[in-house]
């Protein structure tokens, strides 16, 4: 097997790089006769391999159909439709058209036109195997890798637009019954894993998965009538009337499961919960769930939103996993946690009345239950959901009467006593509530610096979560705060718990917090500025190695690298008046400047740009290693930077400017003949919009205000260039700028004496633009 599994990856990279190479004049094209030789076996094989290697198989195929269909693989279609008549091939057929499906999902409707085609051909054959496989008395997991494969399918074909196929009622009324028969019908008991991770990938709780999913996207598709076409408006209407409020009922019988301690996987609990939120704004909807909203909030949304089991174990076992997770924004997207507290803050705001009161009153009865309670049988897990809702709702409350008169004093009675809990989660969330309530008017600023306080000993906590939540609190307190003396004595102290804190996490949000004090202080950073540059860059080095090493952390670490540099720019800044500091800081910034200068740092280039212009105009002079900066600035011009030109464009003046004599006077390299080939080529490519090239003669208008007398034997090739592109250009902007820059090489023409040879040229152009 591991031989076999290593040719089908190899095949796989091979196909990938060789199918259909960007580059066309790439050697290792493959023959069409081999491609055809491919094509023509390729799919028998998808029903005789094992899953791991029809993995690989797979993303082979789905080279292939991205380049080929269905212009060099016209017979694909028909190979799918008549493997879906023979009952042995029918996985092969499924497993392909999925595939195939694919590669419309997101395509416009002019690219969706062979999609069109797919459905009509085999859509009716989809809707008989579907049927027949939702009929098979006590099915094995098989018929759930099937169905799983039909419904993703389904997904693919209707996620942009639903194929006009579907809009016959019948045809849709006979999808739409299956679904609702799987969504409704008990998963079998038997063979169901005991291991959390396998029950959740098991095949029956991803086809209640892909089910959910699909009728959540009709729904938000079609439960605005205002926003279809009209052709679309009829069916809108008909889905409205005869399947949102079933779907809604199914939904709410799934939801029973969890008040009589039954299993429903997590994204099945979000995708639910997200059905009933976008509920909330349609009359018609609201009504069908009213009568069970007490039930829907108090035994069904809030236990979600109290601490469990789950959040206790990997608290224990893994602090650093539990603070990813709390901070995700992809893990955000799947929780049920968080969607339950999207459901909590739409319900107050468009059913507000009534239901904002009793959940108030049910939270404070909480409250006050967990204040009578011993310590024994405190009921801590609820406290802590209770503060969720209660930071959840603080838009909400701060506006609202009653409750925003009496905001201070629940804090003081029910938040600051969590601050000293022995329970880990509580001093957390305590941290995290009074971070959110920070801004309110503070009848008494006593109270405003005991939560202040609180919040920065939470710095120092032997938990980390903890920790984490008391810096996230803290760029709130430090931004309300109206007196800096408050933190300006522990100043010190307290980056030294950011310095330890930045060493254990990469959080976007510590970095901003970093951020916020650094602009508050200002100057004041002055003594620290290194010591926080250097804790920023080796944070910087950190998020970049973890999500090069680990796929799934790769976008939480690209955010906390882009923190990371955000965070220099606003310390560089806050020291702009203090040109020494940038000597011995520069040294740290190099490193990182030369990586992420080159493609490796497309996705930050605009942030290193800044750090390059702020060490170039600050900096008393411009070091011989930040202008080995110049040629990678250059390079990445002339190849794939010129979306940032603007932003290249202020370092580049600080160089020229504050750097004139090295400019001048270097030949290896040579920057002058450096910026003649980056501007020769942005300004003669015919391809270039007038909007993309504005920086180039704003860049020569700089070259030669800064080196007057010293590059006269530049003068005629950038007037011939300036000529050329005004010549060309259209946009007014554009025109006025290679006018002043032509008026400005005339004149030093005119003292070079070969004025004349352009002047009639440039006169023509002139009364043609006017």
């Amino acid at each position: 097997m591991a031989v076999r599994q290593v040719a089908s990856i190899h095949f796989k990279n091979f196909v990938s790089k060789a199918w259909s190479p960007i580059d066309p004049d790439e050697t290792r094209k493959i023959p069409e006769g081999d491609k055809s030789m491919v094509r023509e076996n390729i799919l028998g094989f998808v029903t005789q391999l094992p899953p791991l290697l029809r993995a690989q198989l797979g993303e082979s195929i789905k080279t292939l159909i991205l380049a080929d269909y269905p212009e060099q693989w016209p017979s694909l279609l028909h190979w799918v439709t008549h493997n879906m008549e023979s009952q042995d091939q029918i996985f092969g057929a499924l497993y392909v058209l999925r595939i195939l499906s694919r590669k419309y999902e997101f395509k416009s409707e002019e690219e969706r036109i062979p999609l069109y085609q797919i459905v009509e051909e085999c859509f009716p054959r989809l809707l008989n195997i579907f049927s027949t496989l939702v009929q098979i008395a006590n099915p094995p997991i098989e018929v759930a890798d099937l169905i799983k494969l039909i419904c993703k399918i389904f997904w693919s074909s209707i996620y942009l637009e639903i194929p006009k196929q579907l809009f016959e009622p019948n045809i849709f009324n006979a999808w739409i019954v299956l679904f609702l028969n799987l969504l409704e019908r008990p998963v079998p008991l038997e063979g169901q894993p005991s291991d959390p991770d396998a029950r959740k990938a098991w095949g029956w709780w991803k086809v209640k998965k892909w089910i959910t999913h699909i009728l959540n996207r009709l729904y938000s598709r079609f439960a605005d009538m205002k926003v279809h076409k009209p052709e679309s408006k009829a069916f809108a209407q008909m889905f409205q009337k005869n399947y949102a409020g079933k779907i809604l009922g199914c939904h709410l019988q799934l939801l029973n499961a969890i008040r009589t301690g039954g299993y429903l996987p997590d994204r099945v609990i979000n995708l639910i919960l997200q059905y009933l939120t976008n509920s909330l704004t349609k009359n018609s909807m609201y009504q069908l769930m009213q009568p069970q909203i007490d039930i829907i909030l108090f035994e069904i949304i809030f236990p979600l939103m109290c601490f469990n089991d789950n959040d206790q174990m990997l608290w224990d076992e893994d602090p650093h996993e539990y603070v990813r997770k709390g901070y995700d924004i992809i893990e955000d997207l799947y929780s049920p946690r968080t969607a339950a507290m999207d459901f909590v803050s739409e319900l107050v705001r468009k059913r507000g009345k009534g239901n904002l009161q009793k959940f108030i009153q049910f939270i404070v009865e909480i409250f006050m239950r967990y204040n009578e309670a011993s310590i024994e049988v405190k009921p801590y897990r609820q406290k802590d959901g209770a503060l969720l809702a209660i930071g959840t709702l603080c838009d909400r409350l701060k506006q609202t009467d009653p409750y925003k008169a009496e905001l201070e004093r629940m804090l003081v009675q029910h938040v600051f006593p969590e601050f000293s809990s022995h329970v880990g989660h509580l001093r957390a969330k305590a941290a995290w509530v009074a971070g959110q309530y920070a801004h309110i008017t503070f009848s008494d600023q006593d109270n405003f610096r005991k939560a202040m306080h609180c919040v920065i000993s939470g710095l120092r906590d032997p938990e980390l979560p903890v920790r984490v939540d008391s810096v996230f609190a803290l760029r709130s307190f430090v931004e309300a705060c109206k007196d800096l003396d408050e933190i300006r004595p522990i100043l010190p102290q307290l980056l030294d718990e950011f310095f330890k804190l930045m060493g254990e996490v990469e959080n976007e949000d510590l970095v901003f917090t970093l951020e916020t004090i650094v602009d508050r202080f200002g100057e004041e950073m002055a003594p620290y500025a290194l010591g926080l540059c250097q804790s920023l860059a080796a944070a910087f080095w950190r998020c970049m190695a973890s999500s090069e090493a680990d796929d799934e952390i790769e976008d939480s670490g690209a955010l906390a690298a882009v923190g990371c540099l955000r965070a220099l720019s606003t310390i560089l800044e806050s020291i702009s008046s203090l040109p020494h500091l940038f000597i011995q800081i520069e040294p740290t910034l190099l490193p990182i400047l030369r990586r992420m200068l080159t493609s490796d740092g497309q996705d930050v280039y605009e942030e290193v740009l800044e750090i390059v212009s702020y060490l170039t105009f600050y900096s008393p002079t411009i070091s011989l290693d930040m202008w080995s900066l110049w040629p990678l600035m250059m390079e990445a011009l002339n190849d794939w930077a010129i979306d940032f030109f603007e932003n290249i464009l202020v370092p580049l003046d600080n160089y020229i400017s504050r750097g004139t004599e090295h400019f001048v006077s270097c030949k290896d390299p040579d920057y002058q003949q450096s910026l003649w080939k980056g501007l020769s080529s942005v300004m003669t490519d015919q391809n270039m919009e007038d909007s993309d090239i504005v920086p180039a003669p704003k860049l020569i208008e700089v070259f030669f205000q800064n080196c007057k007398g010293q590059v006269d034997h530049w003068v005629e090739p950038y007037l011939r260039l300036t000529i050329d592109r005004l010549r060309r250009a259209e946009k007014p902007y554009l025109k006025s700028l290679l006018v002043q820059v032509t008026v400005q090489l005339l004149y030093a023409g005119y003292v070079l004496c070969f004025v004349r040879y352009y002047i009639t040229k440039i006169m023509i152009i002139y009364f043609h633009i006017l």
